[in-house]
C-alpha cells in the first residue's frame, strides 16, 4: 500500500501524539507514505499562522516520506486548481490511495478509484487497515458510560 498525504493530512500528523501520526507510522511499516512539496509547502504556511510549534515536527516528517517530484495533469477527476497538484501528484507518485480529510473537495470520491488511486478519508482508511488485519477495533464503550475510548491499535 502506498499512501500519498494529502495536505490536511500533514497538518493532524504535525502533532507528535495525533492518532493520524500513529496512522501515518503503521502506514510507513507496511508500504510506504509520500506526498509532494506542494502538500507540505501548504502545511508549513497553514502551521506557520495557526500553530507555529508544529513547524519543526513537520520538517522531521516530512523527510522521512518520500518525495513526488513528478505530477501527472491529465486528471479523470474534476478538482479546484488547488487540489490539482495533490491529486496529479498522487497519480504520478502510483499510489495506491489518496488520504485526505477534504470532505468538500475530495468528498464526493471518497471510497472510488480513479486513476489507479482510491481516495479515501482517515476513517474509510482505517476501516481498510482492520478489514486487512492490520489494526485492530477500538473496544465500543457502551451508552451510558462516559469514559475514553480506546484508540485503534497497530498489530506488529
Amino acid at each position: 500500500m502506498r499512501v500519498f498525504l494529502d495536505a490536511n493530512i500533514l497538518f493532524s500528523a504535525a502533532k507528535p501524539k495525533s492518532r493520524i501520526r500513529a496512522l501515518i507510522g503503521l502506514l510507513s511499516r507496511h508500504g510506504g507514505c509520500m506526498t509532494n512539496a506542494y502538500a507540505v509547502e501548504e502545511t508549513r504556511r497553514n502551521l506557520a499562522l495557526k500553530e507555529p510549534a508544529q513547524v519543526n515536527e513537520l520538517e522531521k516528517l516530512a523527510h522521512a516520506l518520500e518525495m513526488v517530484t513528478a505530477l501527472r495533469l491529465e486528471l479523470e477527476i474534476q478538482l479546484p486548481p488547488k487540489d490539482v497538484p495533490i491529486f496529479g501528484g498522487a497519480s504520478a507518485g502510483n499510489a495506491t490511495h489518496l488520504l485526505t480529510g477534504d470532505e468538500r473537495d475530495f468528498g464526493a470520491y471518497f471510497g472510488k478509484t480513479i486513476q489507479r488511486v482510491k481516495i479515501v478519508s482517515p476513517r474509510l482508511l482505517a476501516d481498510e487497515l482492520v478489514r486487512q488485519g492490520w489494526l485492530t477495533k477500538p473496544r465500543e464503550t457502551p451508552k451510558g458510560i462516559r469514559g475514553k475510548r480506546e484508540s485503534l491499535k497497530a498489530r506488529g
